[in-house]
């Protein structure tokens, strides 16, 4: 199930395009020609991964609490079931949400770091965006708790911070000539891929015995060799 993490990173960024693209566009150029350009995106880029990679750590020691209780399968099934529920509950709210908000509020004290102009500020502000309230990182985190194990979930957001990366490095790349109108349009693809891994999870809880789509977890359930 460690796939889904890159599909969902990659469906994924088209969301973060138009959240955190702007942002993208903003960094600053630290100086150093083409390379210091270059250099000072993947130093925002590895930022934000870093804290995907934490929060990783954070919600597999969770998951592995779970895994150790004999829970892992209904933690699948309910992570899924959690998504499709967000995905019906977003869908009947409007674009100015809460979360967005409290988004741009957060974003608004990113001035300062803006102003540095350094690889620290640029790597400090990406580790900084990681933290922004996202339903896509909230979708990758359950995922990742699902997976029952420390490591597992650490590789699982791992893989979906590499997912962001290629439209998020991109953009920050690009400049302007990434239209924002494209940014909105791949968007409409987000819901179908989260759909997508919501229906995979729920599929993997079920241990159908099918190997990597749904493997018996049951056999591997701690509480049942214990009786």
């Amino acid at each position: 199930m460690m796939w889904t993490a890159l599909m969902l990173g990659l469906a994924g960024s088209l969301h973060c395009a138009g959240m955190c693209g702007p942002l993208a566009l903003a960094l600053p150029h630290p100086g150093g020609g083409a390379t210091g350009f270059v250099v000072s995106r993947l130093a925002y880029n590895s930022g934000r991964i870093a804290t995907y990679l934490a929060l990783g750590a954070l919600f597999g020691l969770l998951g592995r609490s779970l895994a150790l209780v004999g829970v892992q399968r209904w933690l699948s099934i309910g992570a899924g079931s959690a998504m499709l529920l967000g995905l019906l509950f977003a869908s009947r709210l409007g674009a100015r949400t809460p979360v967005v908000a409290v988004v741009d509020r957060l974003k608004a004290t990113f001035g300062r770091l803006l102003h540095r102009r350094t690889l620290q500020s640029l790597a400090l502000l990406g580790l900084l965006n990681g933290l922004l309230p996202c339903g896509l990182v909230y979708a990758a985190a359950v995922g990742a708790t699902a997976t029952g194990g420390l490591i597992s979930a650490v590789g699982y957001m791992g893989l979906f911070g590499l997912g962001t990366l290629p439209l998020m490095l991109g953009i920050g790349l690009s400049g302007r000539a990434f239209p924002v109108a494209w940014r909105f349009r791949l968007q409409s693809w987000v819901p179908v891929s989260l759909a997508l891994v919501a229906m995979l999870l729920i599929l993997r809880g079920l241990s159908l015995g099918i190997p990597y789509l749904s493997p018996d977890l049951a056999a591997a359930d701690p509480a049942c060799c214990h009786h």
